[in-house]
């Protein structure tokens, strides 16, 4: 069986800042667990395959399991329905909340975090085993189980038209069907199989064009492995890195992500690296085409990509601009005296990798760049100490539930959920009941700030302050977030309100100092916050976004919930600490009220572009003007919001939004216009805010109905669909939402509407 290990790692080629706080991996015991108990889990994974159709998302029910072993949890709280508005009474909701707390408590690490599924992307995983194929780790590093289980996860996500999606709950496109088919091959799976899924899969790639129209980010990756050609891709000349910050397209100016992941990309390119060419590669080349492999146009094939993955289509700019690069500059680079200055940048590049490499642990920003950073340092040197150190963070990214074994969209959203679950248990009053809970959240919260900046030049490396930051996940990964320090400020905040016999002791009042520090230091001129850095550069750089099916990745743009998160912050800390940079928290504040209100839709909407997706964007919007002084009936804004959410409310109460409202940028209700458990807290938590109560409370009332009905005997709360996004087009699973924000929306509406009612 698999279990979940927290706050470990033994190995001697990891790295840790803090004791590992926060890491989470699952590891395989072939002695483990009773014959029941693998049962149990046999027959959850086959539930999800005969219904993979239906419901495309994970329950975790291989961590709730383990869980349920060891903190073992019997509530004897009446399991209340509620028929009607009436019913919705103070004693029902307490009732809800106090399961809803028992169950939450008893799936907390050790370590005061809760672990999860951050998962939904399904290009992800084919990079790792593309780059572990190519070095001859793969069968070192995965061992049959894990490959087992990453098998079975993809089966489990293909589409019924054989194809498979960019997310989980997404349709079949050419990036996510060939490279979940490679991976299946390289993973050992045959062209042909009992089921038949293999054969579907091929047919979907040749009825839709081959895998020449495959995305830039996919024929890179088959560049890599030798099943396309390097002059098939449009040029990502390295030496872009050479050009002075000044000019606006160099890479220090772009959004971290991006440039990071072009990075490693770029390094790839100039040395134009293919794997070994094996007999499952020459089998490959056979397979993902529609004519012979020696008979494809490359030159063609360098702009060609499948309709049903073009979400930002190439503008004619970038048609030429790639064009003048491929057909004039390269030939220059590639031959004397211009590989003189290729080989200057191919190795400025890979000092950037390991400086990245490094301040990371090895973990790196994000899973794309984490498996292309390795495969540059096993390019460079194959016994390197680099990509020995790489090799025991991939288990850091990787997850397991019933549906199979995923590569995360990050290693993990430890501190951005602690810090909201933290804020959503002292809302309900309750806090006394939860007080070991909360102390080890506490714990956890004080162990996951970033103590120090980066070592070296900040300007010659491209980085921001991070010291006193909160990172999305844990300390060692160590990027410093803006809404991450935000929440975290206001989690510690709230905490050392409370008895520290209860909680322990507060944090530091210098660390609390650092984080202010670096939330003031992240405001944009327009008064707003972007992610991890300043908005460095200009929106038109959105010209030449290569990736055609991300939207929004070249700069750091400034978001809604960016800005409401610092509001809210800044002005819980002002209250406990009025005079500590007074004036520049005030002017902060303002300057960011106004961008709120600035970006306001004519409708009353805020897009959402982290959560799906109007009523994620509504929440922070609200939230934040509200924060910032702000009232319903002084502020029209907030008044046209209030009405927004309300026409959404659906028939049956609640709120319901599909994802396609974050691609289509226009609201969408789920299918059958039924409610979804999160959508509906946040226009809870929003309309609370606004003061909904006092002028008609029964739509909260139908919510809470919701919240209540959708609640299971055990406390926990229903899976539904997806409810993260990144890059306006692409879904991730925030899987801890399900149970923070029920709690947070009915413990907001038990001590601000039923207590005062």
């Amino acid at each position: 069986m698999w279990k979940l290990k927290v706050a470990e790692g033994d190995e001697p080629w990891l790295r840790t800042l803090n004791g590992h706080v926060g890491r989470q991996v699952w590891e395989f015991d072939p002695h483990l667990g009773t014959q029941e108990e693998r049962s149990l889990v046999d027959e959850a994974r086959r539930s999800f395959s005969d219904r993979r159709f239906q419901i495309k998302h994970s329950s975790d029910l291989l961590m709730r399991m383990q869980f349920a072993r060891e903190n073992p949890h019997v509530t004897n709280l009446p399991d209340f329905k509620v028929q009607d508005l009436e019913q919705v009474t103070e004693e029902v909701v307490t009732n809800a909340l106090r399961s809803g707390l028992n169950f939450y408590s008893t799936i907390q690490a050790h370590d005061g975090h809760w672990p999860g599924d951050y998962g939904g992307p399904m290009f992800l995983l084919p990079g790792l085993v593309i780059t572990l194929y190519v070095t001859g780790a793969l069968n070192v590093v995965l061992s049959m189980e894990h490959q087992r289980e990453m098998c079975r996860y993809l089966y489990n996500h293909q589409n019924e038209d054989g194809g498979w999606g960019l997310h989980i709950e997404g349709p079949s496109t050419m990036f996510g069907t060939v490279l979940s088919y490679v991976t299946l091959r390289l993973l050992g799976e045959g062209a042909y199989d009992p089921q038949g899924a293999m054969e579907k899969g091929r047919k979907w790639i040749l009825d839709h064009g081959g895998a020449n129209a495959i995305t830039s980010w996919g024929k890179m990756w088959l560049s890599v492995l030798g099943a396309y050609e390097w002059s098939g891709n449009n040029p990502l000349p390295p030496e872009v890195w050479l050009c002075p910050y000044i000019v606006p397209v160099h890479p220090g100016r772009m959004w971290c992500h991006c440039r990071m992941v072009y990075l490693p990309m770029s390094y790839l390119y100039g040395k134009r690296f293919v794997g070994p060419i094996t007999p499952t590669i020459i089998s490959l080349r056979k397979e993902l085409y529609v004519v012979p492999y020696h008979e494809v146009d490359w030159n063609q094939a360098r702009n060609l990509c499948a309709k049903e993955d073009l979400y930002y289509p190439h503008p004619l700019v970038q048609d030429v601009l790639w064009a003048s690069l491929h057909k004039v500059v390269e030939p220059i680079l590639v031959h004397w005296p211009g590989s003189k200055l290729r080989e200057k940048a191919l190795r400025t590049v890979m000092l950037h990798v390991h400086y990245e490499d490094e301040n990371t642990r090895y973990i790196c920003i994000g899973p794309v760049n984490k498996v292309l950073n390795m495969l540059c340092c096993w390019i460079e040197d194959p016994n390197s100490e680099a990509f020995k150190l790489h090799i025991p963070r991939i288990f850091d990214y990787l997850w397991i539930a019933e549906d199979g074994m995923k590569m995360q969209g990050y290693n993990g959203s430890q501190l951005w959920d602690t810090s909201f679950a933290v804020q959503a248990i002292i809302s309900t009053n309750l806090g006394k009941e939860c007080g070991p809970t909360l102390r080890k959240a506490h714990e956890f919260i004080q162990n996951s700030q970033v103590l120090e900046d980066c070592p070296g030049d900040l300007n010659f490396w491209y980085r921001h302050i991070s010291k006193g930051a909160w990172p999305f996940s844990t300390a060692d990964h160590g990027w410093p977030i803006s809404d991450c320090t935000a929440e975290g400020l206001k989690a510690a905040l709230l905490l050392s309100k409370l008895p520290s016999e209860m909680v322990g002791e507060p944090l530091d009042v210098e660390q609390l100092f650092d984080a202010v520090n670096v939330i003031l230091s992240l405001q944009n001129v327009d008064g707003g916050f972007a992610t991890y850095e300043l908005t460095r550069s200009y929106r038109w750089l959105e010209l030449i976004n290569p990736a055609e099916t991300f939207g929004d990745i070249v700069i750091d743009y400034p978001y809604v919930e960016c800005t409401s998160a610092a509001i809210q912050a800044l002005t819980s800390f002002k209250k406990l600490y009025p005079e500590h940079r007074r004036h520049e928290i005030e002017n902060c504040i303002s300057k960011a009220a106004k961008f709120i209100k600035d970006t306001q839709a004519p409708d009353g909407s805020w897009y959402g572009s982290w959560g799906v997706c109007f009523t994620y964007g509504g929440w922070f919007g609200i939230k934040g003007l509200i924060a910032s002084g702000k009232t319903y009936c002084n502020c029209p804004c907030i008044r046209k919001a209030c009405d927004y959410l309300l026409s959404k409310e659906l028939a049956s109460g609640g709120w319901g939004e599909s994802y396609l409202s974050c691609q289509n940028k226009a609201y969408s209700n789920l299918p059958g216009d039924k409610p979804h458990i999160v959508n509906t807290a946040w226009a809870m938590l929003a309309l609370i805010d606004a003061g909904q109560a006092e002028r008609d409370p029964n739509p909260l009332h139908r919510a809470a109905m919701i919240l209540i009905n959708s609640q299971m005997k055990s406390g926990d709360f229903p899976q539904e669909e997806i409810m993260g996004v990144f890059n306006k087009n692409c879904m991730i699973s925030y899987s801890a939402y399900r149970n923070i924000f029920p709690i947070w929306a009915l413990g907001e509406y038990r001590s601000r509407i039923l207590d005062s009612s």
